[in-house]
């Protein structure tokens, strides 16, 4: 390489470097920018994630002292007391409360509220269909079978997570009504289902012994 080429060369980096801090001195600010909203994002979301840890560990505290109370009264009391933001929180605390008060031989407030939070188009469907059971489980001294059968029902379509407890519900509905062969029928339709639990099966089949029939074996 000659003498003149390496003075253009050298003349040429040296351009491209001075114009290179000129675009840094003129637009630097954006990648400063870029790399605070980055780290500023960042820094956000671990605070919002532990708040909302802080929030639930307090949540889950106030509920476990509430329930440290002697009477059943006096425990759904306490964690009437309790505040709860989230939907999925507050139909957990409200099924507490239920849950207590009907310990308490206060059925009618248990199966009230329970229908509240079943009712409740903002509380996720998971919790609604929880509730809805429990009050028709809670409420089986003061509510018809005809009214039972029919909550029950709506619980038991397929696809739906308490598809097979409504179904064992139902059986005893119908063992109730005297509805011997339905209730026997459905039982065993529940000891074959593959997504019943070793629970589930045992208490369908130990039903269709106490109804004089035979368990179906896999």
């Amino acid at each position: 390489m000659s003498d003149t080429d390496s003075f253009i060369e050298e003349v040429t980096e040296e351009v491209k470097r001075d114009r290179l801090f000129k675009l840094l001195k003129r637009y630097g600010w954006i990648g400063v920018v870029v790399v605070l909203g980055i780290v500023g994002g960042t820094a956000f979301r671990e605070y919002r994630v532990a708040q909302h840890a802080a929030a639930a560990q307090a949540f889950g505290d106030q509920i476990l002292t509430a329930l440290d109370g002697a009477e059943a009264a006096d425990r759904a009391q306490a964690l009437a007391g309790i505040g709860a933001e989230q939907a999925g929180a507050q139909a957990i605390l409200q099924m507490l409360i239920a849950a207590e008060e009907s310990e308490a031989q206060d059925t009618g407030a248990a199966v009230s509220r329970l229908e509240q939070v079943a009712q409740n188009a903002e509380i996720p469907t998971i919790y609604r269909q929880i509730a809805s059971y429990k009050a028709l489980t809670a409420g089986a001294s003061t509510m018809d079978a005809q009214t039972r059968r029919a909550g029950f029902e709506a619980l038991a379509v397929p696809g739906q997570p308490l598809r097979l407890l409504a179904e064992e519900q139902l059986a005893l509905i119908d063992i109730e009504t005297g509805a011997r062969e339905a209730a026997l029928e459905r039982l065993d339709a529940i000891s074959q289902d593959a997504e019943a639990t070793a629970g589930l099966r045992r208490r369908a089949s130990q039903l269709i012994v106490a109804l004089g029939g035979t368990p179906i074996t896999q």
